[in-house]
């Protein structure tokens, strides 16, 4: 897994709906489910959108941990 990919879901805002502006990585899993049966946008978003959809699903999401705490270290 490209570990750029993950720093992405903790930096990246979505950029319109409902959640405009939280963090992708943020996002409830109703939400990425939602997106799952109706389909991902295209390009990157949509890639990083089932890529947080997968990793909410299988209950990894304490896997992104390490990487919000050095954004935040990063951002102090």
């Amino acid at each position: 897994m490209d570990s750029e990919l993950l720093r992405r879901l903790v930096t990246t805002e979505m950029p319109y709906g409902k959640y405009k502006g939280r963090v992708l990585a943020d996002l409830p899993g109703n939400y990425l489910a939602w997106f799952a049966r109706e389909g991902f946008p295209r390009g990157e978003l949509g890639r990083l959108l089932a890529l947080m959809h997968e990793i909410d699903h299988n209950g990894l999401g304490h896997l992104l941990q390490p990487l919000r705490a050095a954004v935040r270290k990063a951002h102090g």
